[in-house]
């Protein structure tokens, strides 16, 4: 069984995300963000009403799967 820690700190519109893996960032509102991963990936997400959701990485290295 592995471990895991998540905290998060809000300062204005930008959010530092503390986890085992590193600090990531998150800038933005309910509808878009951008979040900036520990591992360099960046993620652009767009919440629409009626429950839909688009998200995209981009640029960043190719995520590794561990097993």
């Amino acid at each position: 069984m592995g471990w895991n820690y998540h905290k998060s700190i809000k300062l204005g519109p930008l959010r530092f995300n503390l986890s085992r893996h590193g600090i990531g960032q998150s800038l933005g509102g309910r509808r878009f963000h951008v979040t900036r991963t520990p591992d360099g990936r960046t993620y652009v997400s767009v919440s629409l009403p009626g429950g839909f959701h688009l998200g995209k990485t981009v640029g960043g290295r190719p995520r590794r799967h561990r097993y």
